[in-house]
């Protein structure tokens, strides 16, 4: 990945390299930053009806889970070009992604039941809110199972997902994108945005997001964490990424 400025329009694009021919893929625009808390506002309105209705959210991922499925060969070949894994590595990658879709669409009910537990009051139960808006900032070395064992369970929760995929990655996270968009998930449910690690901090720093799920490398996201307003929110973290 290589970070650049297109001099005549004075914005910033990400090239991605194929690592095994060393030779440039495709060239994305950065996200702006005032961008930002316009998807995260189009995130947090369509988190107020997503959430109400769970037999939707299944079918939804049914949908994507069957489109992800047709489209296989396509996906597999964009993740071995983006980044130079065998391409029967990346088609099992890939396989593995419709199984979990599926398994949290048939088994998101049980998880988000009622757990009834013992107090010293006549009833008492645990019952599982969805939180709202969630980024997920996720790496290059399984780009679609990364993104997706996160993003399946978040939106069967009810949640709204914003993806930043490693700068490696661009082209995967933009398809997993288009397949919603073209099952008709509601617009605002999940997006993907190709950003830097720069435009990353303003998604994680948003208050309209309410989780952070982030695998982190550099300095600076982990400095990201320590941010005065972060600590207010739901924070899980890994190691890798870009």
């Amino acid at each position: 990945m290589k970070a650049l400025k297109d001099n005549h329009n004075q914005k910033k694009k990400i090239r991605t390299i194929n690592p095994s021919t060393e030779k440039a893929n495709e060239e994305y625009p950065i996200v702006e930053k005032e961008d930002i808390e316009n998807r995260v506002k189009k995130a947090r309105n369509s988190f107020v009806e997503w959430k109400k209705d769970y037999d939707s959210r299944a079918n939804f991922l049914y949908a994507f889970a069957e489109g992800f499925d047709k489209e296989s060969e396509s996906l597999a070949r964009i993740a071995t070009n983006e980044m130079g894994k065998a391409i029967k590595e990346s088609r099992s990658e890939v396989t593995k992604c419709s199984w979990a879709i599926k398994y949290f669409a048939d088994s998101g009910k049980n998880f988000l039941s009622d757990e009834v537990i013992n107090t010293d009051a006549r009833k008492s139960f645990v019952s599982f809110e969805p939180l709202g808006v969630v980024a997920s900032l996720m790496p290059w070395n399984f780009p679609y199972w990364q993104a997706l064992r996160f993003a399946a369970p978040s939106l069967m929760a009810g949640n709204t997902v914003i993806l930043k995929l490693s700068s490696n990655t661009m082209q995967c996270g933009i398809e997993i994108e288009k397949l919603f968009e073209q099952i008709g998930l509601p617009t605002g449910v999940f997006q993907t945005i190709i950003a830097t690690y720069e435009e990353a901090e303003a998604l994680i720093d948003s208050g309209g997001v309410k989780c952070c799920h982030i695998y982190w490398q550099y300095p600076c996201w982990g400095q990201s964490c320590t941010k005065s307003n972060i600590p207010n929110k739901e924070n899980r973290s890994g190691a890798g990424g870009k």
